[in-house]
């Protein structure tokens, strides 16, 4: 295997810190684009009806959510067979900027819907896909007894990002009378923007990574090479029930991240209808979560190195667990502030160590591959969590009820990772 120039010319250190800012760099499309202003523009502007909206944002999100199930997968295993990661996460990562740019397109009028669509589709595709080559490289950029502090630093390094760049693009260009750098608010211009800007942030912060980072790879024919990984994806798949240690986390993985993606889904939602929170308070709540959700996940990252990553998620889980039920409990609205809060702080550390978790245990000429299946647990039930709290929601007649079912996707998702040994960390 030949070494390429990235690998012999950058420091340790500086490849390392330039690794994590992918993090700083992509988490701007989650907020802005995914999560506060994107989904509100596309619901009451493009669409004109929330219901309806609300209803194809799910659907385009669940069809970009199908395309990574089944392609995370595949194009992991090709990686793994060439050794060479960087190209893919620069493929896939001008995808994600420029479909995200392209959002600019996406008038206030419901003929615009179908663009919307495809353009939310392929960018989500994007992120996500770029995700998997990104976290594979964890293991090449630190050593071993490092990995955990890395991982949960970017990750809150990730949690800082999105928050600056949803922070400025409600203060200068949502919010104001008069949006920054004279963009006018005529055909929601001041809104549409915000995709041009994640594009243009993900092109400028990426770079450190593709300039520092290393990579390294093998000659091997284009024909060959994807015979090679689709066989030996196949072979993982044959084998997943049987890979022990490493397949008994993706499956926990699978249920406490399902539990992940609902909350916050459906976070906004519970605390507007059960606790009467505006939608100012709404979005404040939501800030809230993410600041500390990044504080654990840099606080909670020595844990990782020091304990270990699977006894770091097992206590994230029981914080969950305990915090979750404080806000469901709560009979006042400070107490919903002071619990939601503490949720957050359990958040980062269960996704930055689940990530450390497998960095440690994957072999390393399958490692991209396994985040690919890492990608697809996260992603193939994910809509179990939603769907089960609007149907014991409707059952029961109570969002308490309903959203306890979260609850009951982190109690077992612990229960089989219980059973899933500490993760090696030299």
């Amino acid at each position: 295997m030949k070494a390429s120039s990235s690998t012999r010319s950058s420091s340790p250190r500086r490849a390392a810190l330039s690794w994590a800012f992918y993090d700083w760099a992509n988490s701007p499309f989650a907020t802005l684009i995914v999560t506060f202003v994107f989904p509100a523009y596309f619901a009451t502007a493009v669409v004109g009806d929330q219901m309806q909206g609300q209803a194809l944002w799910g659907f385009a999100m669940g069809l970009s959510g199908l395309v990574v199930a089944i392609s995370s997968p595949i194009f992991g295993a090709v990686a793994d067979v060439t050794g060479r990661r960087k190209p893919w996460l620069l493929a896939f990562t001008l995808l994600c900027a420029a479909a995200s740019a392209g959002l600019w397109w996406v008038t206030p009028q419901l003929s615009a819907v179908p663009l919307a669509i495809a353009l939310v589709v392929l960018a989500n595709w994007g992120f996500e896909t770029a995700g998997v080559f990104y976290n594979a490289m964890l293991p090449d950029v630190t050593a071993p007894e490092r990995l955990g502090r890395l991982s949960g630093w970017a990750w809150g390094l990730g949690y800082v990002g999105g928050l600056t760049a949803l922070a400025l693009a409600l203060v200068g260009l949502v919010l104001p009378e008069q949006p920054w750098f004279g963009i006018p608010k005529d055909n929601a211009a001041h809104v549409r923007i915000c995709g041009p800007l994640v594009g243009l942030w993900l092109l400028v912060f990426s770079a450190p990574l593709f300039l520092w980072t290393p990579d390294a790879g093998v000659s091997v024919s284009v024909g060959s090479r994807v015979k090679a990984a689709l066989a030996s994806l196949a072979a993982s798949l044959r084998q997943l029930a049987r890979m022990g240690d490493v397949g008994r986390f993706l499956l926990a993985h699978m249920l406490y991240a399902d539990g992940l993606a609902t909350l916050f889904a459906m976070g906004g939602v519970f605390v507007a209808g059960v606790y009467g929170f505006s939608l100012q308070e709404v979005m404040l709540f939501g800030i809230v979560l993410n600041v500390t959700a990044g504080l654990g996940a840099a606080g909670f990252a020595w844990l990782d190195d020091w304990f270990g990553s699977r006894t770091t998620i097992l206590l994230a889980l029981a914080g969950l667990l305990m915090a979750g039920t404080g806000v469901l409990v709560a009979e006042s609205r400070v107490l919903v502030w002071v619990m939601g809060g503490a949720l957050g702080l359990f958040v980062g550390p269960a996704q930055a160590a689940s990530r450390t978790y497998l960095a440690r245990m994957a072999p390393p000429e399958r490692r991209t591959e396994l985040f690919g299946l890492f990608a697809l647990s996260g992603k193939a039930t994910a809509f179990l969590g939603p769907l089960a709290v609007g149907a014991v929601t409707v059952a029961t007649n109570s969002q308490r009820a309903g959203m306890a079912v979260i609850l009951a996707f982190f109690l077992v998702g612990g229960l089989i990772l219980m059973g899933v040994s500490e993760a090696r960390k030299g």
